[in-house]
């Protein structure tokens, strides 16, 4: 029914809804890439569906878990290099569901704007699916955001969250004890936790994100976009096969503040900072800010991205487990009797 009138539209107000239905049905393709079993429908519902008996639980406890990127998305948005934030986000949600034990079972996504580029949030979207697919994951959902007034041009955020299962009795971390052997999964840069200081280290360089990187090839702001590494179907692995008593997902407060959440009241850790070495990225950081080492230990991953608490006698088969899924190992301390984190040796 009409009355003639022509007047102010939903577009007039600067949300385009045809652009969020291009949008869903470019992303299609990506989402149905990581579908797995136990999912029950796809996008474009009110809800998303998930059948915990169709992924082979028989006595579920269900693990949550929400995360961003931070202001990392400032460098990917300044520089148009967006197709790989959609990792981090995954990455910084379900490698904290591992560290429970739990198995990452299906991903939701919003993404929110001021003005919707369908390009841009499909790139987005596009490595979020990826992300997914390399965890065993499925993406079944999200929300896409038009906001007017909001944000400035050509910026936006983003959020995830990721639901996971374990069986009952099954959770970590668990029989953590003095002695056990720690072992350091190597990360791949400075993944998502740090950049407000990043940001400002960069401004103090004097260089631009586009300028050569001081220690790898290509320009300094893709280096630094480097996706946050994924660790968990390797750590499922190591969990299998026996021994393994707690994972500590390196993000922020670096491995000062995240390896102490794992371990019982009354423990700690002896850290060797020799056992491994300090990748480029993090020399150039903390030559540029003149960093203290423990500043530098407290704020990033310093090249650890993962470390798993393990029992003594069983060190060298997790071990073999987690090379052969093409991880970088290394001992690097002990599970001590002594409250907080000891280090040995020197990063710098």
């Amino acid at each position: 029914m009409t009355d003639g009138k022509n007047g102010i539209t939903y577009a007039d107000a600067g949300v385009d809804i045809d652009a969020g239905n291009a949008l869903v049905e470019r992303i299609k393709p990506a989402a149905k890439r990581t579908a797995r079993p136990g999912v029950m429908s796809g996008l474009g519902g009110f809800g998303a569906l998930f059948d915990l008996k169709g992924a082979g639980f028989t006595d579920p406890v269900l693990v949550a878990a929400t995360d961003g990127v931070g202001t990392k998305l400032r460098i990917a948005i300044d520089t148009g290099h967006v197709d790989g934030v959609g990792i981090d986000l995954v990455a910084m949600c379900v490698n904290d569901l591992v560290c429970q034990g739990a198995e990452p079972l299906f991903f939701l996504d919003y993404f929110a704007t001021g003005k919707l580029d369908t390009d841009t949030a499909a790139r987005v979207i596009e490595g979020i699916a990826e992300g997914c697919a390399r965890s065993g994951c499925a993406l079944i959902g999200g929300e896409t955001a038009e906001m007017p007034g909001m944000y400035p041009a050509g910026d936006f955020d983003l959020a995830g969250f990721a639901v996971g299962a374990m069986e009952r009795g099954t959770d970590l971390p668990s029989g953590v004890a003095e002695g056990d052997l720690l072992l350091g999964l190597a990360s791949d840069g400075v993944h998502s936790n740090g950049y407000s200081l990043v940001r400002k280290l960069v401004e103090v360089s004097g260089l631009g994100w586009e300028a050569g990187c001081p220690w790898a090839e290509g320009t300094l702001g893709a280096a630094l976009l480097t996706p946050t590494r994924l660790y968990v179907t390797q750590a499922l692995s190591a969990v299998k096969a026996g021994g393994v008593h707690a994972l500590a997902h390196i993000t922020g407060g670096g491995l000062t503040e995240n390896l102490p959440r794992v371990l019982p009241e009354g423990m700690g850790a002896e850290i060797d900072l020799g056992a491994w070495d300090l990748p480029p990225v993090f020399k150039w950081l903390a030559a540029t800010g003149g960093m203290a080492e423990a500043e530098l230990l407290k704020t990033f991953n310093c090249g650890i991205g993962m470390i798993v608490s393990v029992a003594a006698d069983r060190a060298d088969a997790v071990t073999a487990v987690l090379e052969d899924a093409g991880e970088t190992v290394s001992r690097i301390g002990v599970v001590t009797g002594t409250s907080g984190v000891a280090y040995t040796g020197a990063l710098l």
